[in-house]
């Protein structure tokens, strides 16, 4: 499959390790992550609202989600996790695909949503991304997801295709 990047590449991304003050004022570290961090991203999984899952991630049942992370915490994904006051409360990930591209997924839980965590990850992710040299990255999202569309669009991604239900969005880095 060819999926279409803009033609310019974005601009330079914070990378790891960094902390951030979100709008509540809550301190945030954003760090990069990988199996060491299984256990504290699974319980942040546990803890994930069923109401916030999308396209069916992240899996609902604990043996899921355990065959989920082994997946996305594996050695050529490239994640970063949000931490505050010791647990993790936002993850987000690059997961390659079969052409050398990667596909980017977040998630943040519901009592920080809204408040610039998600936005701090991504541009942290990409920051990361960067610095191993990658070059493509590609989402999807649902098209009424108006806050995650709109969190895309901010740190740089190009809507590059839509189906009926879901926007495909790119950066090049």
């Amino acid at each position: 499959m060819t999926r279409a990047y803009p033609d310019e590449p974005a601009d330079e991304f914070p990378g790891p390790p960094r902390t951030v003050s979100d709008r509540e004022d809550r301190d945030v570290e954003i760090l990069a992550a990988d199996m060491a961090e299984h256990d504290s991203v699974l319980e942040m999984y546990l803890s994930f609202d069923p109401a916030d899952r999308a396209q069916g991630i992240p899996p609902a049942r604990e043996d899921a989600i355990e065959d989920w992370l082994e997946t996305i915490l594996g050695e050529d994904t490239l994640n970063v996790v949000a931490v505050h006051e010791g647990s993790v409360v936002g993850h987000a990930t690059l997961v390659p695909d079969r052409h050398g591209e990667y596909e980017l997924a977040i998630f943040v839980l519901q009592a920080f949503q809204g408040a610039g965590i998600g936005t701090n990850l991504v541009e942290t992710l990409l920051g990361l991304a960067q610095s191993r040299g990658l070059e493509k990255v590609w989402l999807t999202v649902e098209r009424w997801n108006d806050p995650a569309v709109a969190l895309y669009r901010k740190v740089g991604f190009e809507t590059t295709g839509a189906e009926s239900f879901e926007i495909e969005m790119s950066i090049r880095l």
